[in-house]
């Protein structure tokens, strides 16, 4: 049976090499995103404000992110009030299914971009491309199978490879270099594998997830594009934001998903005083209903079922900040290690081609003396 799983890890790895490896650097590029995008791009990202500055009304900034950009219409908007960070606000083109995010100081009321597409910069192209390879549901298919391919590598190798805990840091370094390649990528992929099966199974929920929406809501070709707002125009957006945090006790909230499609209301999710470290910013969420304001639903994840903390946790685990910076240097490190894994893992089936063919000459050249 090893035997069998040897060869298929090695077939398993080849078919989706370059996608893992895809998904691998991209990765670990975008655990620190926002990080390298505060670098590229201050004037978008923070803004300055003294620790007793007020957010400015919901309502009012976004009538001014509205009325700056009269041919969208709002379709999220992410809401922070740490005095460093702006608030995106994301924005559907009228009668087409294209998002762009704006950026909008939420101290001041100042637009600070212009609208523009979702992989518009750098990292948000890394984020189309990890996602889905820029092929919308086709690449996030084919992301689907390389997660379950990465999956199976994990599992399988720590299976393979399961007697190598007995001499996990050995390296012989002066053994000749298929030894040391063996025991690099022995070490390496024991040491990663419990990140990289976590990240594999994540990420292979979320395309799955996402994959299987679009199917069921837009399948059969049909869209429907919004032209204009979807929800009662004298409803106060800052009023259900301050009625959110008195719904669930610590609440607080982080976006608000707009209804840009009929059969969606206005949602607040958010995140609440928790001693799961694992619960994220947005595990919690309440409802209203678009035309009558009123409260539809809420779900406090501190009450929650088993496999609805179990799927919010997805979000922690998969970036890797539950534990801080620590953690994520840590995600970022280990994200990178398919690439190693590949360049080893390459070199030996070579090697063991090689062999085969050279093993196979000498039989011949026997055969043929005889």
């Amino acid at each position: 049976m090893r035997k069998s799983l040897f060869k298929w890890h090695s077939y398993g790895a080849l078919i989706a090499m370059l996608p893992i490896l895809i998904i691998s650097i991209t990765g670990s590029i975008l655990v620190f995103k926002v990080e390298i995008d505060s670098l590229l791009r201050p004037n978008h990202m923070l803004v300055e404000a003294q620790s007793s500055t007020p957010r400015i009304s919901l309502d009012t900034l976004m009538q001014s992110a509205l009325s700056e950009n009269p041919e969208y219409e709002l379709g999220g908007w992410e809401l922070y009030d740490d005095k460093s960070r702006s608030d995106p606000a994301y924005l559907i083109k009228r009668g087409t299914d294209d998002w762009h995010k704006v950026y909008i100081n939420q101290y001041t009321g100042e637009l600070l971009s212009q609208p523009n597409p979702m992989d518009h910069f750098i990292t948000d192209w890394l984020l189309e491309l990890h996602y889905s390879f820029l092929l919308h549901v086709k690449g996030a298919s084919v992301a689907f199978v390389a997660a379950l391919i990465m999956l199976f590598l994990g599992i399988s190798g720590m299976i393979i490879y399961r007697r190598f805990w007995t001499k996990l840091f050995t390296l012989r370094l002066g053994a000749v270099k298929r030894i040391l390649y063996s025991d690099i990528h022995k070490m390496v992929g024991i040491i990663s594998s419990p990140v990289l099966i976590i990240l594999a199974f994540t990420g292979a929920y979320w395309n799955i997830s996402g994959i299987i929406h679009e199917v069921t809501e837009h399948g059969d070709g049909a869209h429907v594009y919004i032209t204009q707002p979807l929800y009662r125009a004298d409803i106060s957006f800052e009023a259900l934001l301050q009625q959110s945090a008195k719904e669930i006790s610590s609440f607080k909230a982080g976006y608000l998903a707009m209804p840009h499609e009929p059969d969606r209301d206005i949602t607040f999710y958010g995140e609440v005083d928790s001693s799961n470290p694992f619960n994220s910013e947005y595990s919690s969420m309440v409802s209203f209903d678009k035309t009558t304001a009123q409260l539809l639903s809420k779900q406090d994840i501190r009450e929650a079922g088993l496999l609805t903390v179990f799927l919010d946790s997805f979000r922690k685990l998969h970036f890797g900040y539950f534990g801080g910076l620590i953690t994520r240097i840590i995600w970022c490190v280990l994200g990178l290690m398919p690439v190693l894994l590949a360049f080893t893992g390459l070199y030996l089936y070579w090697q063991r081609r090689q062999s085969k063919v050279q093993s196979k000459q000498k039989r011949q050249k026997m055969v043929n003396a005889t």
